[in-house]
C-alpha cells in the first residue's frame, strides 16, 4: 500500500484546527514557525502572529492530552529578549498538564555531520509521573567527509534556477547559480572536509560552499573574498548534498520544478539522525510505562 494512501494531508493552518479533527494519539510533535524568534531575522517574537502559533499548540495539547508532547524551536527562542515569553510559554505547558524538560542541543551531537543549534522541548503528561531525560550525545562527531566525500560532480541549476529533472545520475544532486550577496561575503561560508557543515538554511542563496574550495580570504571586518585563482571552485552545496548533512537517505527524493524549493524543504527539516535519537529515547520510556500498565491492570 502506498503511503499517500494511508492519510490526507490537511492544508490548513492550526488556528482553523479543531481538537475534534484530532484522533486519540500517544503523543503531537510540532514546531511553531522559527522565523520569529531566529536571530537572523526580525526577531519579533512572541508579538508576531507566527510566534503566537505556539497557543494553538497548547490549545490542542489541553484538550487532547497525549502522554507526550514535543516542540522544536531555533536557539534564538532563548535571547534575553524573549526571557519572560519562553517561560510564559513553559508555565502554559506545564499548566497544560505536562511535565516539561528543555534543552538546547547541537545535531552534531547526534550522529548529524552539522553544526545546528536547536531547542527541543518534551512533555510528558503529569500521569506517567516520569520526567524526559535528553539521551546523551554520541562520542563521535560527523564530519562533511563521512556525509558527501563519495558524491560525484554536481550539476548546475538549469536558467532561471529550473531544475535539471530527472536527467541527473544522482536525484537532486544540483546547485543554485547566481551571485553572493553583500552578507553572504562577510563571514566565510566554507567548511573543511574534516569539519561538520555549517546549519543548514531553507534557502539556496544561503547554502554553504562546497569544501573542495579554500575558505575565504579575510579582507576586513564584514568583507571577504574568494581566495584568488581558485574562484571556480566555489559553488553552493547542492540539493542532495544539502540532504546528505541533514541525514536523509538517498532514496527520499525531493520534487520540485525551482531549485530553491529544494535547499527550502531540506531546511526546514529536523535532521533525520537527531529526531531518531530523541525519538527513540521517548519510544523506550512509553514502552516501559506501557508495560508497567499491563501488569498493573493485571494484578487489580
Amino acid at each position: 500500500m502506498k503511503l499517500a494512501s494511508l492519510f490526507t494531508l490537511d492544508r490548513r493552518s492550526i488556528v482553523d484546527v479543531s481538537h475534534d479533527d484530532i484522533p486519540s494519539v500517544d503523543g503531537i510533535i510540532g514546531g511553531p514557525p522559527c522565523q520569529s524568534w531566529s536571530e537572523a531575522g526580525a526577531g519579533r517574537g512572541i508579538n508576531d502572529k507566527r510566534g503566537q502559533l505556539f497557543f494553538d499548540y497548547i490549545r490542542l495539547l489541553k484538550e487532547k492530552q497525549p502522554k507526550f508532547f514535543l516542540a522544536e524551536n531555533v536557539a534564538g527562542i532563548l535571547h534575553p529578549k524573549h526571557a519572560e515569553a519562553f517561560s510564559n510559554i513553559i508555565k502554559q505547558f506545564e499548566d497544560a498538564g505536562y511535565v516539561i524538560s528543555w534543552k538546547l542541543l547541537n545535531a552534531n551531537d547526534y550522529d548529524v555531520p552539522e553544526d545546528r543549534l536547536r531547542v527541543i522541548i518534551v512533555g510528558y503528561n503529569k500521569k506517567l509521573k516520569k520526567k524526559f531525560e535528553f539521551p546523551e550525545s554520541q562520542k563521535y562527531k560527523p564530519i562533511l567527509k563521512d556525509a558527501i566525500y563519495d558524491l560525484r560532480l554536481a550539476k548546475p541549476a538549469k536558467d532561471k534556477n529550473k531544475t535539471n529533472g530527472d536527467i541527473l545520475n544522482i536525484p537532486n544532486h544540483e546547485y543554485m547559480n547566481g551571485g553572493f550577496s553583500t552578507i553572504y561575503m562577510s563571514r566565510n561560508r566554507v567548511r573543511s572536509w574534516d569539519e561538520p557543515s555549517f546549519t543548514i538554511q531553507a534557502g539556496g542563496r544561503h547554502a554553504p560552499l562546497h569544501p573542495q574550495a579554500p575558505k575565504m580570504k579575510f579582507i576586513s571586518q564584514n568583507e571577504r573574498i574568494f581566495v584568488p585563482g581558485k574562484e571556480n571552485l566555489y559553488r553552493r552545496l547542492s540539493v542532495r548534498e544539502c540532504a546528505r548533512i541533514q541525514t536523509f537517505p538517498d532514496d527520499f527524493i525531493f520534487k520540485y520544478r525551482d531549485v530553491a524549493d529544494g535547499y527550502k524543504m531540506i531546511g526546514n527539516a529536523v535532521p533525520v539522525n537527531f529526531a531518531y535519537h530523541i525519538a527513540k529515547k521517548i519510544f523506550n520510556d512509553l514502552t516501559k510505562e506501557n508495560i508497567r500498565e499491563f501488569y498493573r491492570q493485571k494484578q487489580k
